[in-house]
């Protein structure tokens, strides 16, 4: 891309292709999210049925969030904008979130709870919005470059904090978050092609990882592109798992994992059977477990081990996060089983994906002719026309 600096094999910074980005969520306190919905409502109630020096204990203040503190809601969100001390109602319904790669959960939706929550993520968030997660850089890491989510992203990375780039600037798909003259530029040699979606799929087909971020080669060959394109497209159905289009991820009947001995009620560990292809949960048993599935990493992590500390780490005594489930649910079991499924499903794309950048170095690289993204688009879209309240039950017009 012309005014913009590239690899020398011709790839383009996801910086240049998707300007707009911000970086990961900061909620200052663990305990606003968690696996269940449920576990977030106990946590609320147990919050506002404390008072004085208890209620802050719990809250776990810092400098940017406090009792006494009064902020605007989130845009899209009926919470309360006073001081959160003389809060007495219900929990606001909580809502899904990407919180770590491959794992959605569940964040109370309150902006008095969360030190950076990114309102302009909040603002753009809706059934046509996807959201482009670009890891943090972590030496020696061969995981996916991005990761594409249809619920708002944490941002959360094993690495350095990585970007979440959404594909629209403005609800209801409007207006792309792309570079200016991208698409028409890929339109000159793909005359059919270079939707937004076409461009998304793309970028997380061929996307490589890289010191820098993710960096992306653009084909010369309108074959290539097409194939591409179809890979990408399959890619991010896989991570939505049916959200968009009802196609849940399936295996073939004979790779499904199922659960063959029950999972006890507090599992402590994770182990991986290899020569059995199972997955142990200290006497709990599925399988199969394909190894794509068991040895997928994201920044240098194990998405499935990661996954299962974060429901059985002890928390301390005394804090928010201790108020959980007395027993591991049967809802994370068949969470597990899906994941299990998504990640056997990607693993087994890997090939695809290094063919793809074969055939890119093979037939050549698309030298794409664009203007340098201007400062406004690397800006969220103003929004003129939209009310949300601020402090205290105030208006504010954006």
């Amino acid at each position: 891309m012309s005014g913009q600096e590239g690899g020398a094999d011709g790839t383009v910074p996801l910086d240049e292709i998707m300007p707009w980005s911000t970086g990961p969520l900061r909620l200052g306190r663990g305990w606003v999210v968690a696996p269940d919905a449920g576990t977030l409502r106990a946590r609320w109630d147990t919050l506002v049925a404390a008072a004085g020096e208890e209620r802050a204990a719990l809250f776990q203040e810092t400098r940017a969030r406090g009792l006494g503190r009064s902020v605007a809601a989130l845009p899209g969100q009926a919470t309360g904008t006073g001081r959160f001390a003389a809060e007495r109602g219900a929990c606001p319904e909580p809502v899904r979130i990407a919180h770590a790669p491959f794992d959605e959960q569940w964040i109370i939706p309150d902006h008095r709870l969360i030190d950076r929550a990114r309102p302009e993520l909040w603002r753009v968030a809706d059934g046509r919005q996807l959201f482009a997660v670009e890891p943090g850089p972590v030496p020696g890491d061969g995981g996916p470059a991005v990761l594409v989510t249809g619920v708002l992203a944490e941002g959360r990375s094993a690495g350095r904090p990585g970007r979440i780039r959404p594909l629209y600037r403005r609800p209801g798909g409007r207006e792309p978050n792309l570079a200016p003259g991208l698409r028409a530029a890929l339109r000159e040699r793909f005359p059919d092609a270079a939707g937004p979606g076409d461009v998304l799929a793309w970028v997380a087909a061929a996307g490589r990882r890289a010191a820098r971020g993710c960096e992306v080669p653009f084909t010369a060959d309108p074959g290539v592109w097409a194939r591409g394109v179809r890979l990408g497209r399959r890619l991010i159905g896989i991570q939505l798992r049916g959200a968009r289009d009802g196609e849940r991820p399936r295996l073939p009947g004979g790779r499904r994992p199922y659960v063959r001995a029950a999972v006890p009620a507090r599992p402590a560990t994770l182990v991986y059977d290899p020569e059995q292809e199972a997955l142990l949960l200290d006497g709990g048993r599925i399988a199969p477990v394909p190894a794509e599935a068991w040895d997928f990493r994201v920044g240098g992590v194990r998405v499935l081990e990661d996954w299962f500390a974060r429901r059985t780490a002890e928390p301390s005594a005394g804090t928010l996060e201790a108020v959980r489930p007395s027993a591991w649910p049967q809802e994370w079991t068949s969470e597990l089983l899906e994941l299990i499924t998504v990640l056997a499903l990607l693993g087994q794309l890997d090939r695809q994906r290094a063919e793809l950048g074969e055939e890119i170095a093979r037939t050549g690289w698309h030298d794409l002719r664009t203007p340098p993204a201007p400062r406004a688009a690397r800006a969220p879209a103003s929004v003129l026309d939209h009310h949300e309240e601020g402090p205290g039950g105030q208006l504010v017009l954006l």
